[in-house]
């Protein structure tokens, strides 16, 4: 186990990391998009890498520890930690290639959003047209039970 700094939580990052439901960490274009990639794939497949491979990901992606910093803390060498961040980027990447989890993770999102705006859409025309009583209830039902879900 790597000594190192309290390693934070992290939080899903759906905003958007999952941009049009397409997450691959090696087709966006830009370090940042990267990062976030392997962050998000890490907080869905994360348990399924070794304890070594997800310590050393997650002090070079969430903790921003450089390779040497890695190697020191984890006494392995600066090559060991590369290999192992590359091994373990590789595997998350093969996760998600087969199990597409943060892909209907981003979807199921988009559609609970797209479900909340029909709700109230619902509920604004009835409320325009002098609707029913009943249709008020069952809009706000089904925002009540969406934001259930995303809870």
């Amino acid at each position: 186990m790597c000594k190192a700094n309290n390693l934070t939580d992290r939080k899903i990052f759906c905003i958007i990391a999952v941009v049009d439901c397409k997450v691959n960490a090696f087709t966006y274009g830009g370090d940042m998009m990267k990062n976030l990639d392997i962050s998000l794939l890490l907080d869905f497949y994360g348990d399924m890498l070794t304890d070594k491979q997800r310590d050393v990901i997650e002090l070079y992606y969430d903790e921003d520890l450089s390779l040497a910093e890695i190697a020191q803390n984890c006494n392995i060498t600066r090559q060991g930690v590369r290999d192992s961040i590359k091994r373990a980027e590789r595997q998350l990447t093969e996760y998600e290639d087969k199990l597409q989890l943060v892909h209907k993770f981003g979807r199921i999102q988009s559609n609970l959003e797209q479900i909340i705006q029909c709700a109230k859409d619902i509920d604004f025309l009835n409320r325009d047209y002098n609707g029913v009583k009943e249709i008020y209830e069952k809009a706000d039902k089904i925002i009540e039970l969406v934001n259930e879900i995303e809870e």
